[in-house]
């Protein structure tokens, strides 16, 4: 695979035109990473061909670069409509999972391989219901981040590691579509196409900076971490719904979302295609009661809208006579947001206007972000109900609790504690919102 560069016109080195001379320090364009070096493969979507990408992957050699394509925004749910995937020694293989129960045989060909992804708590999900799991993680984005990369999408990686552009133009594509385009089945493929050099360059980088170690326990973590369950009350989570402050209008948004998310999944497709977030909220708010006033409502329009005008209008008049009405805020066992904690308890603001930006300031001699060193969420939670008594073993187990990894407690431990136990009394006043 070459990558094509664009041919580059002669540049004089004096003026003759009263114009200025370009400068030699001008970058020259990136050469463009846009043909495969094996050209684009075949969809698989047949037994026998799955059988042949079961046995190509399992006869290749070192880690596997995986990536998968989904349809959000197009159909219901986050299933993978292209799964790609290429291993030394093996080539590219592009696979179209409808047709198959599942790809286990594809799991069971890499059992034990390492697999390569960017961004992989994207993917993973995905793949797992398809029935892979790798045996051994690399995401490449994690990694980037870091080893201090400045920008970690796919291409800005590739760019920076390796001199190459890469066009992401087909990322938000309906990946549901079939048959897929060639242009789609060209870009799927070059996904995958380099990150195993990616890989070699974040694991040297990483080395050099002494991170390696750090790395790699993110990526276990995250390779071993359970999936996360149905969400409880997921309607809670409709946009713009801080607005609604009325349990009978909060029950039309629940009676709307859910009547939304079925209808969604009956015809396969995305929520937000039926009628969007904004448009529950503007329902419930105004709560229309006849088909000219709900489609006057924002968010009704067009023919889909009309069509569906009774279901939506019977939800609303079920939340209106439903006894059953939820409750405004629903208990929960996170701290409250930071902006109250100086009214709700000044100590444990102290703490954690104290203890944050000295583990800022550590993540950027660390040349990484702070949320990597450590995420926000086990801060907050230490710092509002930290161990008792407080010290260094207490606050290594408490970190340890919350899920901190044991680089992460071992950087970060000592900054805690020291902040914890001699909270700077102006840092409340002093620091930003957090």
């Amino acid at each position: 695979m070459t990558p094509q560069t664009a041919e580059q016109p002669e540049r004089d080195s004096g003026t003759t035109t009263g114009q200025p001379a370009e400068s030699a320090a001008d970058p020259a364009p990136l050469p463009l990473l846009d043909t495969p070096r094996d050209g684009v493969p075949h969809v698989i979507d047949t037994p026998s061909g799955l059988e042949r990408a079961a046995r190509a992957l399992a006869a290749g050699t070192g880690p596997a670069a995986v990536d998968a394509e989904r349809a959000s925004g197009f159909r219901y749910g986050q299933r993978a409509f292209l799964v790609q995937i290429r291993r030394e020694g093996a080539g590219t293989w592009l696979i179209d999972p409808e047709p198959f129960d599942d790809l286990v045989i594809i799991n069971d060909a890499l059992s034990g391989v390492e697999w390569i992804l960017h961004a992989a708590m994207q993917d993973l999900p995905c793949l797992a219901e398809l029935g892979m799991w790798p045996h051994r993680l690399f995401d490449s984005e994690l990694a980037a981040r870091l080893a201090g990369l400045p920008r970690v999408g796919l291409a800005a990686v590739i760019e920076e590691l390796l001199g190459f552009t890469l066009a992401k133009e087909h990322s938000a594509a309906d990946w549901s579509t079939r048959p897929l385009p060639e242009p789609w089945l060209r870009y799927a493929t070059l996904d995958v196409e380099v990150l195993t050099d990616v890989r070699e360059k974040l694991m040297e980088l990483l080395d050099r900076q002494g991170k390696l170690e750090y790395a790699l326990q993110e990526f276990e973590a995250m390779r071993s971490a359970p999936l996360p369950g149905p969400r409880t009350d997921p309607w809670r989570r409709t946009s713009g719904m801080h607005q609604i402050r009325d349990r009978q209008k909060l029950a039309a948004v629940r009676a709307l979302w859910n009547e939304r998310e079925q209808l969604a999944k009956n015809r396969d497709v995305a929520p937000g295609r039926l009628i969007p977030d904004s448009a529950i909220v503007a329902a419930a708010k105004s709560m229309p009661s006849t088909v000219p006033q709900l489609l006057s409502t924002p968010g009704f329009h067009g023919r889909a809208a009309k069509k569906d005008a009774p279901r939506w209008l019977r939800c609303l008049d079920e939340a209106r006579r439903t006894t059953d009405l939820p409750a405004l805020h629903v208990p929960t066992n996170s701290p409250p947001p930071p902006r109250v904690w100086a009214d709700k308890d000044p100590a444990a603001a102290a703490r954690l206007a104290t203890a944050k930006p000295r583990l800022v300031a550590l993540a950027q001699r660390l040349d990484m972000p702070v949320e990597n060193l450590l995420t926000p969420d086990t801060l907050r939670r230490i710092a509002w109900r930290p161990p008792q008594p407080i010290s260094p073993e207490s606050v290594e187990a408490g970190l340890r609790e919350l899920g901190a990894r044991p680089w992460q407690v071992k950087l970060t431990s000592a900054v805690i504690t020291v902040a914890f136990l001699d909270p700077d009394p102006l840092a409340v006043k002093s620091a930003p919102e957090q």
